[in-house]
C-alpha cells in the first residue's frame, strides 16, 4: 500500500457545489438527479459549509409516506440552506495524504472532506472514495 499518496489521486475533482443563497428545493433537486450525497457550501468562493443527503431526509417526509411531496416543498421552502447546512466543516488540502483522510473519517461523525487548496475548492474526497482505494490494495 502507498502511505504517502495524497488525496488529490482519489477525490472528486469535478465538484458541484451551492450558494448559501441557492434554495433548499435545488439542493434537494440536486441530490435526486445526481445521485450524490454531500454538497459543499459557498459564499463567494469560500466553503462556508457542507450539506448532504442526510440533512434534507431529516426535513422531508418524502421516505416514508406516499403523496407528501407538497409537505416537504412546503418544509425546504421554509428553511434557508445556513440553518440546515454544518457550518465551518473541516477541510483538507490536496496533498493530505489517504492514511490522514482515513484517519479523519476514523474519529469523526461526517463522510465528506471538502478539499481545498489557498481557500479555493479543488474537489470532496468521502469515505465512499477511501474504501474504493483501500479494497483496490487488495
Amino acid at each position: 500500500m502507498k502511505k504517502k499518496k495524497p488525496v488529490s489521486s482519489i477525490m472528486t475533482k469535478d465538484v458541484i457545489s451551492v450558494s448559501e443563497d441557492d434554495s433548499l428545493e435545488s439542493v434537494a433537486s440536486i441530490f435526486r438527479t445526481k445521485g450524490i450525497r454531500h454538497l459543499p457550501v459557498r459564499s463567494g468562493k469560500k466553503i462556508v459549509g457542507i450539506i448532504s443527503r442526510n440533512d434534507i431526509n431529516r426535513l422531508t417526509f418524502g421516505a416514508l409516506f406516499d403523496n407528501q411531496e407538497d409537505a416537504d416543498a412546503a418544509i425546504l421552502q421554509m428553511l434557508s440552506i445556513s440553518q440546515v447546512m454544518s457550518d465551518k466543516p473541516r477541510t483538507v488540502s490536496s496533498d493530505t495524504t489517504i492514511k490522514e483522510v482515513a484517519e479523519i473519517f476514523s474519529k469523526a461523525e461526517y463522510h465528506s472532506l471538502p478539499v481545498v487548496d489557498d481557500e479555493e475548492l479543488k474537489g470532496i474526497v468521502t469515505t465512499t472514495d477511501v474504501i474504493k482505494y483501500m479494497l483496490e490494495q487488495y
